[in-house]
């Protein structure tokens, strides 16, 4: 098969679908990988490492997609590329459909076969392309957080671990997933009082046991929502409801009770986002003021670190892409990516997306 890897046009998105070594193992494999020219260079990969793993290095993203019977990308196609993709081509990547109606539509017109990395589901339920995104997200939120607090952010200058004699922040997260356990263990490393909220009991009873002693769970209602978030320094969302829209949590008139100059990070922004205010925003111009409140809604988090997040993604996807690569391989017909296939020759095809858009 000939599979093109291109290069990432999202502002400020360092990251890139497959390291060489990845690209490596597909050749061995016997297929033909197209990189485009200079793709891994945010990533601090060389075009000449690439050739030496088998790749050809294409100029254009044009001649790449017209050349390649797979596309592996890191995010969701924006506006000028979506005229690129042809019917019948196999497109894995993040999508997040449920955030994007014109995307939803501009894949279907494509008749492109769409397999989405965040709703790939194993049968325990987990999500094994998602989580180390979410794991680097959650990991980068309250230092991003943190930043924003200092006073000449805008913030209410406050450290998030405090000093001795002078209490530390106090840091809510709104979800107590993959992004949300790796948010609370970076706060509290930092000295902050975390507070974890879900709805789901036994996930709060698990963080529980091997949480630090600075970090507490609190069942998730609207009642804990609102006194968790107005007595916070720092709040953080990283709910996520498989391939669909993101539920507000966080109303504008809860953003009101706030203090002034308190620090929102909305992990879920990809997916709507928990808060009525939120909208997205880039790595060059991260934040935004809403009732007072700083927002960080960076849609593509992870894409800062583009080494360690290139690294740890091609790690996660590597096989799903040379299984979907193999010969003879008929993807509609596989269990193992029937949770994956969001679009199919302009056919929506996951359930809650089409609930959501319709057919």
């Amino acid at each position: 098969m000939k599979i093109g890897i291109p290069n990432e046009i999202k502002p400020q998105e360092s990251r890139v679908a497959a390291t060489p070594s990845g690209v490596q193992q597909l050749v061995t494999d016997g297929h033909t990988v197209l990189v485009k020219a200079e793709a891994g260079i945010e990533s601090g990969f060389t075009d000449e490492e690439y050739q030496k793993a088998g790749a050809r290095i294409t100029d254009t993203n044009k001649e790449l997609f017209e050349t390649a019977e797979m596309i592996v990308k890191v995010k969701e196609p924006l506006e000028s590329e979506y005229s690129l993709f042809k019917p019948g081509q196999i497109v894995f990547s993040y999508f997040h459909f449920a955030a994007s109606q014109k995307l939803t539509r501009a894949m279907q017109n494509s008749g492109a076969l769409c397999v989405a990395y965040e709703t790939l589901e194993r049968p325990d339920g987990s999500l094994p392309l998602l989580i180390p995104m979410s794991e680097i997200a959650g990991r980068m939120a309250p230092q991003c957080g943190a930043t924003s607090l200092e006073r000449h952010r805008g913030g209410r200058g406050v450290l998030l671990g405090g000093v001795p004699g002078v209490r530390p922040a106090r840091v809510s997260i709104l979800g107590g997933g993959i992004s949300g356990t790796h948010a609370a263990l970076i706060a509290a490393g930092m000295g902050a009082e975390v507070t974890i909220l879900d709805i789901n009991l036994a996930q709060l009873r698990h963080l529980s046991e091997f949480m630090p002693k600075n970090v507490t769970t609190l069942h998730s209602n609207a009642h804990t929502i609102h006194e968790s978030c107005i007595e916070s320094d720092l709040v953080i969302g990283s709910v996520l409801i498989h391939g669909a829209e993101t539920p507000k949590l966080i109303s504008r008139e809860l953003l009101r009770d706030m203090p002034d100059g308190s620090v929102f990070v909305d992990i879920s922004v990809d997916q709507g986002g928990i808060a009525e205010t939120t909208r997205p925003t880039t790595h060059q111009d991260p934040t935004y003021v809403e009732e007072n409140v700083i927002h960080y809604a960076v849609a593509n988090i992870p894409g800062a670190v583009g080494r360690t997040s290139t690294f740890a993604l091609t790690n996660a996807t590597i096989s799903y892409v040379r299984k979907l690569a193999a010969p003879g391989m008929k993807a509609l017909e596989s269990p193992e990516f029937s949770s994956a296939i969001n679009i199919n020759d302009g056919e929506i095809l996951y359930p809650t997306l089409k609930e959501q858009f319709g057919s």
